[in-house]
């Protein structure tokens, strides 16, 4: 049986435009991009109103919420719909790029959930040895 090839982190990124992985990975996982993107998406139609995103995503502010959105729409992860209506409605809605970040969103949050008490106990052990 043949071995298969070792394949290093490093060549993962080096392999296509490590610049180009590093600057979309630092977007859409960062704090508030993948409670937006997952919120986005159990929402009916996965589309919703400013107002209704930060009703439900704890803690983030006026500001975070439009500086995310901004940036995953110049992305084209999501869409920004303007209604001609008083008062002015704007809706947001994921695009298919978008919602293909669900799956692998979805399996990071599920390691995270499945490995959070073993990072607690790393840091733990680590804060008490300074």
């Amino acid at each position: 049986m043949a071995k298969s090839p070792q394949v290093s982190p490093l060549s993962l990124c080096t392999q296509h435009d490590g610049s180009a992985v590093r600057e979309l990975l630092t977007r859409i996982a960062d704090k508030w991009s993948i409670f937006l993107i997952v919120t986005l998406a159990k929402s009916p139609q996965k589309k919703a109103r400013f107002s209704e995103l930060k009703n439900n995503i704890p803690g983030i502010s006026q500001r975070m919420l439009t500086t995310t959105l901004r940036n995953l729409e110049r992305d084209g992860m999501l869409t920004r719909q303007i209604f001609a209506e008083i008062p002015p409605r704007v809706e947001y809605e994921l695009t298919p790029l978008g919602l293909s970040l669900l799956l692998p969103m979805q399996s990071l949050i599920n390691w995270v959930s499945e490995n959070w008490s073993e990072v607690n106990r790393a840091r733990d052990k680590y804060d008490k040895k300074k």
